[in-house]
């Protein structure tokens, strides 16, 4: 006999909003590091201009409200989700962590080592092979899990979200290897 008919299939655990924590972390983690290394920077001796953001470059505007918005986005989505109480299965919730934790987050770390690196281009290769990681886990996560469920207004704060984050690494390209980040 079918176990779902005769009522003895195990029913699903609805999930803390505690489980979704780690996803929100990851996805905060960039942009906070940013904010404070502009901060810690500015202390510095040759990076007083930070101090200063009318002495700002285009890109750094750029990556600032860039990703500002996706990051709203992203925790919008985020507080979406619990208030609508949609759930967010085991397999999704990890591949939103995999896209953010092993994606995302060391992309921003390889990306403010070449920044910061007198040599940018030794970290080239790393920042495009993660990068390439990221935009693969992302595009799995949104044709898997999220095709057929978003709303409009989901599908709105998913795209605000990458094309965000998007915008923002194409200025810092622009602010690393054209312009020759800090040292220019």
């Amino acid at each position: 006999m079918n176990a779902v008919i005769s009522g003895l299939a195990p029913r699903r655990k609805p999930t803390s909003w505690w489980q979704h924590v780690p996803s929100l972390a990851a996805s905060l983690a960039p942009g906070l590091a940013f904010a404070c290394g502009l901060v810690v920077l500015a202390a510095r001796p040759g990076f007083a201009w930070l101090a200063s953001p009318a002495r700002w470059p285009w890109e750094l505007w750029t990556i600032g409200v860039a990703g500002s918005a996706a990051t709203v986005a992203g925790v919008c989505d985020w507080i979406y989700h619990r208030r609508a109480k949609i759930t967010v299965g085991p397999r999704e919730r990890r591949a939103e962590l995999i896209a953010l934790g092993l994606g995302g987050v060391p992309l921003f770390g390889l990306m403010a080592g070449a920044t910061l690196s007198a040599r940018p281009a030794y970290f080239l290769v790393p920042v495009m092979v993660t990068l390439v990681f990221t935009a693969v886990t992302i595009a799995y996560d949104e044709i898997v899990f999220h095709q057929r469920r978003c709303t409009g207004f989901e599908t709105a704060l998913h795209r605000v979200l990458v094309f965000g984050h998007a915008i923002a690494f194409a200025a810092w390209v622009s602010f690393t290897f054209v312009r020759g980040g800090y040292a220019a």
